[in-house]
């Protein structure tokens, strides 16, 4: 297994890491929080937006916002995280928020597309080369749910708790 391979597999635990890390250095006010709450929760939506599109490992999705990127999930993630260093306040937050999010989410993004190439072949290149149509499919929650979108929506959620416990002094 290469360095690729085990940051993609392990961004989640490292996210883990990132965070208590930045519940320490986070300096969060009341107006920094509500203002990285807020882009936080766009960032949210656009994950539930894709994640109700997505039928992981059955198909290229290409419809939704998998019309405009190849990675909506990443976009909205990459939201997120750009709202919680809004929230908290902090230079040194911004630059681990920049560098995990560029190290996982860059190993993430080659090891799916290398396994979208190895399992659709030409019709993921098609669709990476912008040379397919889009399909037709209503989004759905039921399909957000399937792909456990609820995951991220708590993490963000107990996230965000924990830095209002730190603007109130209570952490």
């Amino acid at each position: 297994m290469n360095v690729i391979q085990i940051l993609a597999r392990r961004r989640v635990a490292l996210g883990f890491a990132t965070a208590l890390v930045t519940l320490v250095l986070a300096h969060p006010t009341w107006g920094t929080w509500r203002a990285g709450f807020l882009v936080a929760l766009s960032g949210e939506a656009v994950r539930i937006w894709a994640a109700g599109h997505l039928e992981k490992s059955r198909e290229v999705t290409r419809t939704g916002p998998y019309r405009w990127t190849r990675h909506p999930l990443y976009v909205g993630s990459t939201i997120m995280a750009l709202g919680i260093v809004i929230a908290s306040r902090s230079t040194s937050v911004g630059v681990l928020a920049a560098l995990y999010m560029a190290a996982t989410l860059t190993a993430a993004i080659r090891t799916e597309e290398a396994f979208l190439r190895s399992a659709f072949g030409d019709n993921y290149d098609r669709y990476r080369d912008s040379r397919d149509e889009p399909m037709r499919r209503s989004f759905s929650v039921r399909r957000a749910i399937r792909n456990r979108e609820y995951r991220a929506a708590a993490g963000l959620l107990a996230g965000f708790a924990l830095l209002a416990l730190k603007v109130v002094g209570s952490l």
